[in-house]
């Protein structure tokens, strides 16, 4: 009796669909990652989706299917790699912030998502890299600037570009924000892939949410402003850090900027030309675009009325 009972066990575990589901998406999650990691053809558009996988499996299954598949494709990468930094670029760049994005989010009342906390959180988990980082490089080497110095000239060089001085120290100065607000992006679009591909097959156990609804906690904006001011105090000798981290989690604010454009702006024939020229601006004048940017997130978060759909 006992066998038969531990057969019949394994058997429903074995048809778990959120074991099926979590080994899966991991699985192609990690594989993704690798090959981006060898370097291989269209390696670099792989990573940018490779978290596509872990947010369908904890949006269609569950928490309890994304961890198994970050489980799964950390070990994969593990073994694949045999070296642990793929598998902690991995984990910090996609695995632990979508964990907590999906943690976060899962909380809604009445099956709803909840989308204040996962907002901050993409200024948060980098803000708290980049903390890291300066911690663990801090020493009579020069510490964060040195290392985020001697990268941008080597990045320049293998493009076969000049590294001026004045040049390698603006990028310096912007690079972490720039990673993060990267880093935001990809989390958030692969999270709204991920729930129109669901819903479009009938596995979306939550009603439709879309990242523009969003707004920030009431305090957030506090957290960039106590940032800068430490910035503005600190010795400008080493004031990069300081800078980084205000800047990143400013990322909220801005992307709370560009949602309010979208939804903001009346459908019409200009409006898509509008919204071009904007992203052109922003990437030619990347700080002015953002600042305008940021300063139109906090008029969106304190000077109008939250949108009907949005989930806090």
């Amino acid at each position: 009796m006992t066998t038969v009972s531990t057969g019949k066990s394994w058997t429903g575990l074995a048809h778990d669909p959120r074991i099926l589901a979590g080994a899966a998406a991991g699985l192609v999650s990690a594989l993704a990652a690798l090959w981006a990691f060898r370097g291989l053809p269209l390696g670099t558009v792989l990573f940018w989706f490779s978290p596509a996988p872990l947010f369908l499996a904890g949006l269609g299954f569950g928490l309890p299917a994304f961890l198994i598949a970050l489980a799964v494709a950390g070990v994969t990468l593990l073994v694949s790699a045999q070296t642990i930094a793929p598998v902690a670029i991995y984990l910090g760049a996609y695995g632990i912030p979508a964990a907590l994005l999906l943690a976060t989010a899962l909380r809604g009342a009445t099956g709803h998502l909840a989308l204040s906390m996962p907002l901050a959180l993409l200024g948060l988990w980098p803000a708290c890299l980049v903390l890291l980082a300066g911690l663990l490089l801090a020493g009579p080497e020069g510490g964060l600037e040195v290392a985020l110095r001697d990268a941008v000239t080597l990045g320049l060089t293998r493009m076969g570009l000049d590294a001026p001085a004045e040049l390698v120290e603006q990028i310096v100065r912007l690079k972490a924000s720039a990673l993060a607000l990267w880093l935001a992006l990809a989390l958030a679009a692969n999270a709204a892939f991920a729930q129109k591909v669901l819903r479009r097959n009938g596995l979306d156990p939550a009603p439709a949410t879309r990242w523009s609804t969003a707004r920030l906690p009431r305090w957030y904006p506090g957290l960039p402003a106590l940032a800068g001011l430490v910035w503005l105090l600190a010795d400008p000798v080493d004031d990069l850090l300081p800078l980084s981290v205000a800047l990143t989690l400013a990322v909220p604010l801005l992307l709370q900027g560009l949602a309010a454009l979208h939804t903001r702006l009346p459908r019409a024939k200009w409006r898509g030309p509008i919204l071009v020229l904007i992203y052109v601006l922003l990437l030619v004048f990347s700080l002015p675009g953002a600042i305008i940017l940021v300063a139109l997130g906090l008029v969106e978060q304190f000077g109008r009325a939250t949108p009907p759909s949005a989930n806090s």
